[in-house]
């Protein structure tokens, strides 16, 4: 018996032990644990993976689940437990559960919410009647469209969904062709939406740049963001000039003679408006101001400006997220209110367009939970400090390209899988990676060639939403706005790299990066007059 009850106290003793043991160093390794890959090439393999696979696939979500997956077996060493853990607890749903990125989710919801209840109010068929009777030229109704594409910056998915119903009846009544109405609409959605610092957006970058003031550094990165800007300068070039190039030269000469779908006939039938004709132009107006001035109350209330805070400082150190998502809310339950009180809408026809608003929003969603997710793992694998150290020892010479490197792996990887928001995802976090302890500047002009590399690629790509939905907001044949888009947008594309390129070697010699952006408007104007010499007098084939 003596002999059996030491056995048994042994035992327990050394259960005792192992138990203590096991609770401390488990602690221990919890708090403190570090994965063996950490800080290694192996790191950026999790996003590589999924840049290859977005690439081949031509699938983003797929893609970059697939990247999360590979980034939670490095941490976990190849644990099974270990990497679903890491995944959903740390990644996902560690995501999902940030106070900020739940900000910009509301937001996006709600943004959809009001687009829905501006399509159903009729507002937007009001101000294009509005307009029809105002607007007197055919330079004038591309003026105007491009006007209302710039306006109407919150989010590049209402700009869609409105800029063609209002402007469509004052472009056919100048003979101005589908394809070209669609592409202004294209090329004011993505490219003015990622400069306007109240959009969708802009709540989307500051949420990638971690550890940083994300909207500071939008804010900076507005003026090296090339493509953007080029592109407004080249869409007003081509139509004060009235330069047309490719085959939107032939769409617009067909135009000018009646077809205004180069088809011979109407390609898409003109609905009938058989819905109540109680909209008006105040009805697409009241909304959008509201939704401006409430976003913009909200994000300097946010930043302290009722408490003291001067407005510039209130509006830099304001929280995007949550003030965009009050704003957003405020608009959206004055929206509802104005139009139930002018009887344009019954309180069940607004709450009807929450669910419309939501599911309008399901693929921004899905991108940016995955695109949060993926950074995460690429965070806990050290991808900072192994990527931080080489650009450390990066050649000087080698730098100065960077920015022009990264515009171009935006633009392909952008046209391949018809997403911006995923691009800018997977490639803002490893630039900040790169550059934020080593050039803080070079950081601000590399940040703006992945977000114009994305609005690049993403405005040329034929399965883009933005494509398809200008397609149809124009109600234009979708093989024809992307065979006369590309022509103009790998136009401002080759002009963006050379001012990247530009703006590299002068940030990197004196510090100038910022004189880059007059040079290449003065390229891209340049560009448009020579053209228009070369194709002046050249008979375009009907």
């Amino acid at each position: 018996m003596k002999r059996g009850n030491k056995r048994i106290i042994a035992v327990l003793t050394l259960m005792f032990v192992v138990l203590i043991g096991t609770t401390v160093f488990g602690a221990d390794e919890e708090t403190k644990y570090v994965p063996q890959l950490f800080g290694t090439f192996w790191a950026l393999v999790p996003p590589l993976v999924a840049i290859a696979l977005a690439l081949i696939t031509k699938e983003v979500y797929s893609s970059l689940f697939i990247g999360i997956v590979i980034g939670g077996i490095f941490y976990s060493g190849g644990s099974f437990e270990g990497t679903i853990e890491h995944v959903l607890e740390d990644g996902i749903i560690g995501s999902l559960s940030d106070a900020y990125n739940v900000g910009i989710l509301v937001f996006l919801v709600v943004l959809g919410t009001i687009v829905a209840l501006m399509n159903t109010a009729g507002g937007s068929a009001a101000f294009g009647d509005w307009a029809s009777k105002h607007i007197k030229t055919r330079v004038g109704a591309q003026l105007a469209t491009i006007a209302l594409g710039c306006l109407i910056f919150v989010d590049d998915y209402f700009n869609c969904l409105t800029v063609g119903s209002v402007m469509r009846p004052v472009t056919d009544k100048h003979n101005v062709s589908r394809a070209k109405l669609a592409y202004l609409i294209d090329a004011t959605a993505a490219p003015v939406c990622i400069i306007a610092p109240i959009s969708s957006w802009a709540a989307a970058v500051t949420g990638f740049v971690k550890g940083q003031d994300g909207f500071v550094v939008f804010i900076k990165s507005i003026p090296y963001n090339y493509y953007a800007l080029l592109t407004i300068v080249m869409m007003i070039s081509i139509v004060l000039l009235k330069v047309d190039f490719g085959s939107m030269a032939k769409h617009e000469a067909n135009a000018a003679k009646g077809d205004l779908f180069t088809t011979g006939q109407k390609t898409y039938k003109e609905e009938e408006q058989a819905e109540e004709k109680r909209g008006k132009v105040c009805d697409l107006v009241v909304p959008v101001v509201t939704l401006i001035i409430c976003c913009i109350i909200g994000m300097i209330y946010t930043g302290g400006f009722f408490k003291g805070t001067s407005f510039v400082k209130a509006f830099s150190e304001s929280d995007a997220s949550v003030g965009l998502a009050i704003g957003s809310i405020f608009a959206l339950m004055i929206t509802i209110v104005f139009y139930v009180v002018r009887r344009i809408l019954s309180f069940k026809k607004c709450m009807d367009c929450l669910p419309e608003g939501f599911k309008a929003m399901v693929p921004a969603i899905l991108i940016l939970t995955f695109a949060w997710t993926l950074k995460n793992m690429t965070s806990s694998l050290g991808a900072a400090e192994y990527v931080g150290g080489i650009m450390k020892h990066s050649a000087t010479g080698f730098a100065i390209f960077l920015p022009a490197v990264i515009f171009v792996v935006g633009c392909g990887l952008a046209f391949a899988t018809g997403t911006s928001w995923g691009t800018f995802g997977i490639l803002i976090p490893i630039v900040v990676q790169a550059f934020q302890k080593t050039d803080p500047a070079m950081m601000i002009i590399a940040i703006s060639a992945c977000m114009a590399g994305a609005v690049c690629g993403d405005h040329c790509s034929p399965i883009s939403d933005t494509t398809i939905m200008s397609s149809a907001g124009a109600q234009c044949e979708h093989t024809n706005h992307v065979s006369t888009q590309i022509p103009y947008a790998v136009t401002v594309a080759v002009i963006s790299f050379i001012t990247y390129i530009i703006a590299g070697a002068l940030q990197k010699a004196a510090g100038l990066g910022w004189l880059a952006l007059p040079i290449g408007i003065v390229l891209m104007v340049g560009t448009v007059v020579g053209i228009k010499v070369l194709t002046a007098g050249k008979e375009v084939a009907e």
